[in-house]
């Protein structure tokens, strides 16, 4: 997408200076716990596509979208993120039969139960499997992140099939598939990291991580149609849908959002807040470039 589409602020609507240089220092901490573990595991996270650049905007879309936070608390939502670029990486550009998926599910979701890990991708699962079993929402919480997994890992897994039989996929069936961009599940990572006091149904929660994740969807798609082409991966551009068409598909979706949001946010207003700047976080990020380093 071209500059041109980007909307700067003029300088007296900028934040104060001060208080982008602490967030970007968190974010500059989340980068570095993030290029630890790729440096620690380079064959698990080659420099290609996993450039230093995916580390970088992975900790500051975390950063951005939570101002208040520090570094501490975004580690979770910042390690899920890595994780679920890494299995993308794998369903989307390793895997080359559905067998290798549904292995690799299984052995993920017995980690998630309290399995020993038996390589080195599930072992960084594990790891922020035990660092929600510290905090407060272990328990209830822990099945909730469970099912998020299952659901990320089951929609790559679709999507997988509908790639390789060359399936016709319509606009409502793709984005009801939304589960495999991840975003829910490193939302509901966050989200078990960082409780709140107040009360909000799970199901309400729920609804609105995932409403937020197929805003996300569009969002990537209408900024990453010529990778996609590229890599050979589905796009909603692809599938039929106009620029128009798109655009439009988005504006219901912001409103699905908003409404989600605005039920979530007198029990859970730092996740609302999340939510929403994570959106407006990737409508500025992806008007310029993608999170992906060249492959």
């Amino acid at each position: 997408m071209s500059p041109d589409r980007v909307t700067v602020p003029a300088y007296d609507a900028d934040p104060p200076a001060y208080v982008g240089g602490v967030t970007c220092a968190v974010a500059a901490l989340g980068q570095r716990d993030l290029q630890g573990i790729a440096d620690a595991d380079p064959d698990l996270f080659p420099r290609v596509p996993f450039d230093a650049g995916v580390f970088t905007t992975l900790a500051m879309a975390n950063a951005f979208s939570a101002p208040w936070l520090s570094a501490p608390d975004l580690r979770a939502a910042n390690r899920a993120s890595l994780w679920a670029f890494r299995v993308d990486w794998f369903s989307d550009h390793v895997a080359t039969e559905v067998e290798q998926l549904d292995r690799f599910t299984a052995t993920c979701l017995a980690v998630a139960d309290g399995a020993d890990p038996p390589d080195r991708l599930t072992a960084l699962l594990a790891k922020i499997r035990r660092d929600l079993g510290d905090g407060p929402n272990n328990g209830d919480g822990q099945q909730i992140w469970r099912e998020e997994l299952r659901r990320m890992l089951a929609a790559m897994t679709v999507e997988f099939g509908w790639r390789a039989r060359g399936t016709a996929v319509s606009v409502p069936e793709y984005l009801d598939n939304a589960d495999n961009l991840g975003s829910s599940f490193v939302n509901v990572t966050h989200w078990l990291a960082n409780p709140e006091p107040g009360h909000c149904p799970t199901a309400d929660v729920l609804d609105a991580t995932r409403a937020q994740q197929r805003v996300i969807r569009v969002l990537n798609d209408l900024a990453t149609l010529d990778r996609d082409i590229a890599w050979g991966d589905l796009n909603l551009l692809r599938l039929g849908a106009d620029r128009a068409a798109a655009d439009e598909v988005l504006v219901g979706l912001l409103r699905e959002c908003d409404a989600a949001l605005a039920r979530i946010r007198p029990g859970q207003p730092g996740l609302a807040a999340f939510l929403h700047r994570q959106v407006e976080f990737c409508r500025g990020f992806y008007g310029l470039t993608d999170y992906w380093g060249q492959w």
